[in-house]
């Protein structure tokens, strides 16, 4: 018998597991594709899709419901202008999990879980640019000070 299997547990407090599937939304909203363990992984892909659907509605009751589940107005804003327009022609399979190896330390089976058809350059969002003209001073300082 299947009683009492509505949904993954993964050994974590209601409320840890709601922090954790909210985190990882974010995540995967901001960056387009994040690294994770398999079972969390699946546990993600569901509420992934259902946000994306949410946002393809445009209504009023819709974007207070997704600045509700994200608790981040910058994600929602991003599933509503960006990803809800990229995926208006598909029906679902929103993402897709690809399947990673395992972990060195404890051997656990790792997967990528990202967005189909998704932008390359999201994942270097928070990257900071290396601008060479201001390397460039730092080094001259030195020189003069040791000489």
């Amino acid at each position: 018998m299947r009683h009492g299997l509505a949904n993954k547990k993964l050994n974590r407090t209601s409320e840890h597991r709601k922090a954790l599937l909210k985190n990882m939304l974010n995540s995967l909203i901001k960056y387009e594709q994040i690294k994770t363990t398999l079972p969390k992984a699946k546990f993600l892909k569901p509420q992934a899709d259902k946000i994306i659907t949410l946002g393809k509605k445009e209504t009023l009751q819709t974007t207070k419901m997704l600045v509700s589940k994200l608790q981040d107005i910058q994600s929602a804003n991003k599933v509503k202008k960006t990803l809800s327009k990229r995926y208006e022609n598909r029906k679902g399979g929103y993402t897709r999990i690809i399947k990673a190896g395992f972990r060195y330390g404890d051997n656990a089976p790792m997967a990528i879980i990202e967005f189909v058809d998704r932008d390359v350059e999201a994942k270097r969002v928070d990257k900071k640019k290396k601008n060479p003209t201001k390397e460039a001073p730092k080094t001259e300082e030195k020189k003069q000070v040791t000489a």
